[in-house]
């Protein structure tokens, strides 16, 4: 007995009863006012941060490729002009690695210029044309390629030693708004470079950014299929909607099967691994003989392999058997409260939608973060310099390399081959480009803070109004008019700074993952075994601290819910009750991942199934106004609707899942609060006062005594 009291005392008392609790109340005050102050500053401040990126920010630098005289291509001057093209596009591959052009904006050292189309066909300037003028031989001819201003008069051969004009052109395509050669065109003869050097530079290219003829057949795929993928949608909607509310006639059945189903898979297992053991073990087939191997098919064919599968299955068939026998009472009471669930959710049709008001929220966290960190990225003024290809050459000598300059003003030394003014990147003087990186990591935090919040909420809300369903000791009629809404109101009007609070401590720990992730992927490559082995223990208890911290957070949300108070004592409380009935929390947790689990299943597989007969023609007999579309890539719809099948019973089944976990914090403190006497009835259901074997003095529809 002292035991059992030291064990209670541990964990908090039991709760007592209330006699003026009725459900959520109403009458509660704002809790965590200091974390929704410094909450609602830090918003000001994160909108300061988007104002700021948004003044000094030009996101056209990342949208719109600029030529060699800094003006867009594709806007203003250059309406008409979207495309850039490269005077001698090989120069970027020799140069650097298509990794650093990339994160340069795809800036060369090359002059460039905005066309209104790329080239289709080679051209390469004959000897006979150099003596030529510029109007003869590019703009008779419409080869428009010419950087801005250069006259028609102008002798081709000085156009080239200026590079003002290109001496070659490609046959090329578009992609992200620059002309790339294509992989199967002639590559003229340059100087310097071999054509292998210049077919790989093109592949490469080609490879990383030129996906025109993919996309566009992407594009064409889902404007055959799009309403068809949207009817996919709405079947995984419905279903998994059907089996939400399916759940009070066949959640019992339904989890038995699943329970006898495992049963079966593990008896099978055990079955296939004595035979497999007992073929080899005749055979003579040992793990001395193989010794050690990388391979590890190769130890299935070593009856030690059978053996220990065998073991591990036998005694995982042993442990799930010994708990349906002792733990039928609480499996049962899992089911019952999953019933109960499936009836709050039927009361409450409105809350299985709540998700896309989540999700729209979230979208909106996203995009403003994103908007913000593609100003700030571009908040700094493009910055020019003079660069040539050889510095040795003579008439090089004083030229001031690496110095700023005007791409709009011709270089001053042209005795230079190659001279040219070229960008290098944009300025880091000024104090928001100063606090370039402080503001990044203050959007990172504004982004995880906000979306952690949003998800709060939702989770906030959801348990008020599932939490109303269950304190209604006449039901539906003692259910709220708009539980859903009233709690919405509650939630924000009171409980703001305890959702931050809860957020911020979960943010801290997400961006302490984020740190260790970079500096992981930053040292990969020089640890030692020792090192990774520090690290991955270090990435393992943040995983296992996140996973806590959601688990506490959620519980906490919904004591907040029901009692109004901080998020410290909510999470306390919450806590303690669990753990004064963990065996339960254990089994109803296993309980709901199972059969949520098999209705993922039931709707994704479904749905993949129907759509995977359908979009590869093999149903047959439908009619022409619901025959299949022509497709370029059939699975692409097929892994749309998966996709989006698998989104969307996450969403409704998150809403379930909330619902039981709110229904069986409210039994644990029914149990505790009350005794069935006609002072103190129980509040739940009869299914589970049958189970417990309770019931109540005042019978189901009799008025309650005050």
């Amino acid at each position: 007995m002292g035991g059992k009291q030291d064990q209670n005392e541990v964990y908090g008392k039991p709760a007592k009863y209330d006699p003026s609790f009725r459900g959520p109340i109403k009458n509660r005050s704002c809790t965590d006012i200091i974390c929704c102050v410094l909450f609602f500053l830090f918003i000001l401040g994160y909108i300061a941060v988007g104002l700021v990126a948004w003044v000094y920010g030009d996101p056209q630098q990342v949208l719109y490729p600029r030529n060699s005289t800094g003006a867009y291509c594709g806007i203003g001057e250059n309406k008409d002009k979207p495309y850039l093209l490269y005077f001698n596009i090989f120069s970027c591959v020799l140069t650097t690695n298509i990794i650093t052009i990339t994160q340069n904006g795809l800036a060369c050292p090359t002059p460039q210029v905005c066309v209104s189309s790329c080239p289709e066909v080679p051209w390469t300037v004959e000897t006979h044309q150099l003596s030529q003028s510029v109007g003869q031989v590019f703009y008779a001819a419409n080869r428009n390629f010419c950087l801005p201003g250069v006259p028609g008069d102008m002798q081709v051969l000085q156009s080239l030693r200026q590079e003002l004009c290109p001496s070659f052109l490609l046959p090329s395509t578009p992609a992200l708004g620059r002309c790339f050669p294509w992989s199967n065109s002639t590559v003229p003869e340059l100087p310097g470079i071999s054509s292998t050097s210049i077919a790989q530079g093109v592949s490469g290219l080609l490879d990383s950014l030129n996906a025109r003829d993919i996309s566009v057949k992407i594009f064409e795929d889902f404007a055959q299929s799009w309403y068809w993928i949207l009817i996919a949608l709405g079947v995984a909607l419905v279903l998994s909607l059907l089996f939400i509310l399916l759940l009070r006639l066949v959640a019992r059945p339904l989890v038995f099967v699943l329970i006898i189903g495992v049963l079966g898979v593990l008896a099978y297992g055990i079955y296939h691994s004595w035979e497999e053991y007992r073929v080899l073990r005749d055979k003579g087939a040992s793990i001395s003989q193989l010794g050690f191997t990388t391979n590890l098919s190769a130890y299935s064919s070593v009856q030690e392999t059978w053996l220990a599968a065998l073991i591990v299955l036998a005694v995982l068939e042993g442990i799930l058997l010994l708990m349906l026998i002792f733990l039928r009472q609480r499996i049962c009471i899992a089911i019952a409260l999953l019933e109960e669930a499936s009836r709050a959710v039927g009361q409450m049709m409105s809350a299985m939608f709540y998700p896309l008001f989540t999700f729209v929220l979230l979208l909106v966290c996203i995009a403003y973060w994103v908007m913000t960190a593609l100003y700030l990225a571009t908040s700094g003024q493009p910055q020019y310099v003079f660069w040539a290809p050889n510095v040795s050459l003579s008439g090089c000598e004083n030229v001031p390399m690496n110095t700023s300059c005007n791409p709009m003003d011709q270089p001053v030394n042209s005795s230079c081959p190659g001279l040219m003014c070229v960008f290098q990147g944009y300025l880091s003087t000024g104090l928001v480009q100063r606090s370039l990186f402080n503001l990044q990591i203050y959007g990172v935090l504004g982004l995880f803070w906000t979306i952690n919040w949003v998800l709060a909420l939702g989770q906030c809300v959801l348990a008020g109004a599932f939490a109303s369903f269950y304190w209604a000791f006449h039901k539906p009629r003692d259910i709220p008019t708009f539980p859903l809404s009233s709690a919405f109101i509650r939630t924000l009007r009171y409980h703001t700074g305890s959702l931050a609070f809860g957020a911020l401590i979960l943010t801290l720990v997400q961006i302490a993952r984020v740190i260790l992730e970079y500096i992981d992927h930053k040292l990969r490559g020089t640890q030692n075994p020792v090192a990774r082995c520090i690290m991955c223990c270090f990435k393992c208890c943040l995983w296992c601290l996140e996973k806590f911290i959601k688990f506490l957070n959620r519980n906490a949300y919904i004591m907040i819910a029901i009692y109004g108070k901080n998020f410290c004592v909510s999470a306390k409380n919450a806590f303690m009750l669990l753990m004064r009935n963990i065996v339960r929390v254990v089994v109803l947790d296993k309980v709901t991942d199972l059969l949520l689990f098999f209705g993922k299943l039931l709707v994704v597989g479904g749905v993949g199934v129907l759509s995977f007969f359908f979009f590869t023609g093999r149903i047959q007999g439908l009619g022409k106004d619901i025959e299949s579309p022509q497709l370029n890539y059939y699975w692409l719809p097929i892994m749309t609707s998966i996709l989006g099948a698998y989104v969307i019973a996450s969403g409704f089944f998150s809403v379930f899942g909330m619902c039981v976990d709110t229904l069986f914090l409210c039994f644990l403190e029914d149990l505790e609060r009350n005794d069935g006497s006609v002072d103190r009835p129980y509040y739940m259901s009869k299914a589970l006062l049958k189970i417990l074997g309770k019931k109540n003095e005042v019978p189901p529809g009799d008025k309650r005594k005050k």
